[in-house]
């Protein structure tokens, strides 16, 4: 079921009264004025840190070569903190990873989905994160940015990027099953592995 903001902010307003399972959003979204909304999501800021792809090192990012050391998020990638007041230049067909200014906190009873705000998307700038935040993630989300346009996008940290939805699940799931990512601040790029049935694609032979 998906939650309607003025149901949201009851539950940040109220995280303080539930110390066992809390929606937490911090710095606190105005929640008086998402009680008055009839939309189904809240506004996300952006923050102050940003990773951007390396001039390349490596040939080829080959993520399943295990016979070759594998490059690390610090060699194919560079952190800039951009402070409030500046801004960072996106340059056309260019893509940088981001991070959201708020921390979040998800109960184990909801999930969330995070989308760009369509007045960015039409000047060709769109926002994503892998766009499922699991019950039980804590931390800030990490933002995949792209400018599709023509023309280099000026963003500052502290402007409204993004939505996050909140859907209620069928039940609960246990704190020991809930999202690996926990407390993060500053955008990664996270791990990528195949599984046993991948395995035995890649050795298959036609």
């Amino acid at each position: 079921m998906l939650l309607r903001s003025s149901t949201i902010a009851h539950l940040i307003d109220d995280c303080e009264n539930n110390e066992s399972d809390p929606l937490v959003i911090t710095p606190k979204p105005d929640t008086r004025r998402i009680h008055g909304d009839s939309s189904a999501s809240v506004d996300l800021r952006l923050g102050t840190w940003f990773r951007t792809e390396r001039a390349s090192r490596h040939p080829l990012l080959d993520v399943y070569d295990r016979d070759r050391l594998a490059p690390t998020e610090h060699s194919i990638t560079q952190a800039h903190y951009i402070p409030f007041g500046s801004q960072f230049i996106l340059h056309p067909h260019s893509f940088v990873l981001a991070v959201t200014l708020e921390w979040i906190r998800l109960p184990f009873y909801l999930a969330g989905m995070v989308t760009g705000k369509s007045s960015w998307g039409r000047r060709g700038l769109i926002i994503e994160t892998a766009p499922g935040v699991h019950p039980g993630y804590s931390g800030c989300l990490t933002l995949e940015v792209t400018n599709v346009g023509d023309v280099p996008i000026a963003i500052k940290p502290g402007t409204k990027i993004c939505q996050i939805f909140l859907y209620q699940l069928d039940g609960t799931v246990n704190a020991a099953e809930g999202s690996r990512f926990v407390g993060q601040r500053q955008p990664q790029l996270g791990a990528i592995s195949s599984d046993e049935f991948a395995e035995k694609l890649f050795q298959s032979r036609t």
